[in-house]
């Protein structure tokens, strides 16, 4: 039976599933040298690099996936989060707006946006962003939540006791 690159993607899938991160890995190997530019396969080996802990390797992956197709907002994003995580937040913050620059109603991506926006101490522009994921997605806990805390950053008492009324409604994510 011969090998094909959709095969071993699922296979490769199923294994990070149950955590076998290397053997996932070993498939989606296995995958590319049959098809170097499938970008879905770059794609998903920088999200298993991803959740074995291998940053370094999981954005070198996601930036072939982005070189081979840039139309693709979760690449992008992913690669936010990867550079989030590295604490390389200028990266960060040009791959989160070129997600946003092909995605621009998704209220994760502006929720995660305003994260970095909050940790570089942007304020006024993580406010801006998280009222954005808000206004797509008035119920999304996690961004009421950011939203918040960066009301009370600004000195906004009357915004973050509005939203707290908000989070009273809304059942927290289960992570």
């Amino acid at each position: 039976m011969q090998e094909n690159p959709d095969a071993l993607n699922t296979q490769a899938i199923e294994l990070a599933t149950s955590g076998s991160y290397p053997e996932a890995v070993a498939c989606l190997k296995r995958a590319l040298a049959l098809d170097r530019e499938n970008y879905l396969l770059w794609y998903n080996l920088g999200v298993i690099y991803r959740n074995s802990g291998e940053l370094e390797c999981a954005k070198q992956s996601l930036k072939k996936a982005a070189s081979i197709n840039g139309e693709d907002a979760d690449i992008f994003e992913t690669l936010g989060l990867i550079c989030y995580s590295l604490q390389e937040y200028d990266d960060a913050y040009g791959y989160y707006m070129a997600a946003l620059e092909l995605c621009d109603d998704d209220a994760h991506l502006w929720n995660n946006l305003g994260v970095l926006l909050f940790a570089r101490g942007e304020y006024n522009n993580a406010c801006e962003a998280f009222e954005e994921a808000v206004t797509i997605f008035p119920h999304y806990y996690d961004a009421l939540y950011n939203l918040r805390d960066t009301y009370a950053e600004l000195g906004n008492t009357t915004g973050a006791s509005i939203c707290n009324e908000k989070l009273k409604t809304l059942t927290p994510p289960q992570n």
